[in-house]
């Protein structure tokens, strides 16, 4: 058998190690004003939960317009890394089982998401496609705590487009994390990444992204057309 031409992801630490992601779980619509500009009311949200492949977690300065869409949307987060996981943990397990954070962008193919959910169809290749999910740097727990208010914000070309706080998010860490893992075993080395502000729109190729949480290493890339 051939050697493959793929391998795991190894994303960066601030302090240089690297590490392999094994699972992506996101959540939708987990802050309330985001919830408004979805339709839905943010008082009777239940998380929602979806995954990406591992592999679309890239740290890289540039990042491919995806094909078959017209409609690429950013959408800023805080992404959390485990060290242990579980199921049908308590908050209070959840949160000590963080390892780390970072900044990421759930980029997502709203178009494409649009057909399937009219067609009552899955919507996986609107949000699993090849770098769906840039992320920064990661730094550890024990470096970096989550506070109501620390700023998380996405600029497009230098213009602010989100920006919230920690705060304002439905579900905090633990609480999302231990919700999560009454559906699903977590394990070590997975990634959550725990929702967006409102102010979601569209990338075009050209576009500089500058994504940010407060005294977190920020997440920069390019927009490039695509192959």
């Amino acid at each position: 058998m051939p050697s493959p031409d793929w391998a795991p992801s190894r994303l960066r630490m601030l302090d240089g190690r690297r590490l392999a992601v094994r699972h992506v779980w996101c959540v939708g619509q987990n802050y309330a004003e985001h919830a408004r500009e979805m339709g839905r009311d943010p008082e009777r949200c239940e998380p929602v939960f979806f995954s990406k492949p591992a592999a679309a977690l890239v740290q890289q300065a540039e990042i491919e317009y995806p094909p078959q869409t017209r409609e690429l949307h950013h959408e800023v987060e805080l992404v959390v890394l485990l060290a242990r996981g579980g199921r049908d943990l308590s908050p209070e397990q959840a949160a000590a089982g963080v390892f780390g954070y970072a900044v990421g962008c759930d980029l997502t193919r709203r178009d494409v998401q649009a057909r399937a959910k009219a067609a009552g169809m899955p919507w996986a290749l609107a949000k699993g496609f090849d770098q769906s999910g840039p992320v920064g740097e990661f730094v550890g727990a024990d470096q970096w705590r989550v506070q109501p208010d620390r700023v998380i914000e996405l600029a497009v070309n230098g213009r602010t487009r989100q920006s919230a706080v920690l705060g304002d998010l439905i579900w905090t860490v633990p609480e999302l994390l231990a919700r999560l893992s009454r559906e699903v075993t977590l394990r070590p080395f997975d990634a959550v990444f725990t929702g967006t502000p409102a102010g979601v729109a569209a990338l075009v190729p050209g576009d500089r992204v500058e994504a940010r949480i407060e005294g977190l290493p920020s997440l920069e890339f390019l927009v490039k057309p695509g192959a």
